[in-house]
Order: C-alpha cells, then sequence, then structure tokens
C-alpha cells in the first residue's frame, strides 16, 4: 500500500503492526527516562584472561550440573562492586536519594515483541552457580510470557549484555527509578601493551550510564574501577 500519511507524507510501501501494550509500555518509559534523567556515560576495557580461565576450570569439573556464562560473572561482580561503591547504588525521588541495602539486579532480556528486565535478589550474597540457575530460569520464564510481577519489578541496578551478538560497545537508556545501567559488550581479542611490550588480550567494553542526579561522576569512576579489578583478579570473588 501507498498511503499519504499527514506525518510523513507519501509513504513507501509497509505493513503497519498495531503496537501491544508491551511496546507502548516500553516507549513510554524510555521515552521519558531519556527526556527525563540526565544520563552521565563512562566506559572501560577489561582483560578477561584470567576469569575465562577459571571459568573454563569450574565448568569442566566432573559433576557440575552448571553452567557458568561470563555474565554471571559479571552480575557477581556488580553487586561486590556495588557493596564498595554503595552510593552507585542508588534511585533518585524529588524528596530525597534511596540508598538500597542490598544489590537486586535486573538483567535485560529479550522476548518476543519488546524487552523485560526480571530481577536476581541479593546477588551478592548468592554464588555463581545460584546466580547462574536463577539467571537461565527467569530468562526461560520471561521468554515463555510466565513472569510475575514481583520478578521483575524492584530491581536496583540493571545489566544489559549484547556480547553474544557480536556487539563490541553500547549505551544503554536507564531503566527508571533506578540509577544506573551497565552495558556488557562482546569479548574479542584486542592488542594491548604490557610492560612497555606489545601484546594480544581478550578484552570486555563495560558502558555505564548513570543518573548524575544522584550519581556523581567520580562516584561512577570508582565504581567502575573496583568493577573492573574484580573481574581482571576473580580471586577477588573470594573476598
Amino acid at each position: 500500500i501507498n498511503d499519504a500519511d499527514p506525518l510523513f507524507g507519501t509513504m513507501p510501501g509497509h505493513q503497519a503492526v498495531p503496537n501491544s501494550t508491551m511496546r507502548k509500555t516500553i516507549a513510554k518509559r524510555l521515552t521519558e527516562s531519556a527526556r527525563d534523567i540526565p544520563h552521565f556515560n563512562l566506559s572501560m576495557d577489561v582483560e578477561l584472561d584470567m576469569l575465562l580461565d577459571v571459568r573454563k576450570r569450574l565448568n569442566a569439573k566432573d559433576g557440575a550440573d552448571y553452567k557458568i556464562s561470563v555474565n554471571d560473572f559479571v552480575l557477581k561482580a556488580v553487586a561486590l562492586a556495588l557493596a564498595r561503591v554503595p552510593t552507585c547504588n542508588a534511585s533518585y525521588t524529588d524528596e530525597a536519594t534511596l540508598y538500597y541495602d542490598r544489590a537486586d539486579i535486573s538483567v535485560a532480556v529479550a522476548i518476543d515483541g519488546g524487552l523485560i528486565t526480571p530481577v536476581i535478589r541479593d546477588v551478592g550474597n548468592k554464588g555463581l552457580a545460584a546466580i547462574s540457575a536463577e539467571a537461565r530460569a527467569l530468562a526461560l520464564r520471561a521468554r515463555a510470557g510466565q513472569l510475575q510481577p514481583q520478578e521483575y519489578e524492584g530491581g536496583t541496578f540493571t545489566v544489559s549484555n549484547l556480547g553474544m551478538f557480536g556487539v563490541n560497545n553500547f549505551t544503554s537508556i536507564i531503566n527508571p527509578p533506578q540509577g544506573a545501567i551497565l552495558s556488557v559488550g562482546a569479548g574479542t581479542q584486542r592488542p594491548v601493551v604490557k610492560n612497555g611490550a606489545l601484546s594480544s588480550a581478550t578484552v570486555m567494553t563495560l558502558t555505564m550510564a548513570v543518573d548524575h542526579r544522584c550519581i556523581d561522576g567520580a562516584t561512577a569512576a570508582a565504581f567502575t574501577k573496583e568493577l573492573k579489578a574484580i573481574l581482571e583478579e576473580p580471586l577477588q570473588f573470594l573476598l
């Protein structure tokens, strides 16, 4: 069909798909977030080789009933970094800034027709195997349309990972009323300089967007510094 649209003029052939309730909700919330929240973005590169070695050894353990992903490590590392820099685990309201006692991390999951963010509660007090199992179960329930409201409401921080699609880096829109979101890119082989010599490493780019009303730039930088330290030295997961 060729329609004379009052906004777009004569349009090429197309199919008009009515917006679902989910699509309308996503559009409304993200428009409000992008318009009303002063986003502050900062990026860092993280070397993954030591973490990948630990992951390989854990997943190769005889009798293991889990398969830990890099994203599971990221979720745990975020919770640990938030414990070290708790002022990044925050939300802004007109009356007060809210600082949360624990890391309830929302995980962005793509589903038919949109995006949903199920929440893994109290990530800092869970082991990698438990985080992995819960993340997988929530993702399956999300894609099957079986999540209950209490499973996707009330997160304090969001992690969005597009690395599995080969995306190296990207920025995300904050998931209100949360104060921050972390965008996780793919781990790729890149040249690095170590001790003055050219070498190579598996490097992943992380980009954090924060609500500048409740999280200052220096605070966000302190958080990303801790996050990088934890991911690059997996022994810190034991601290």
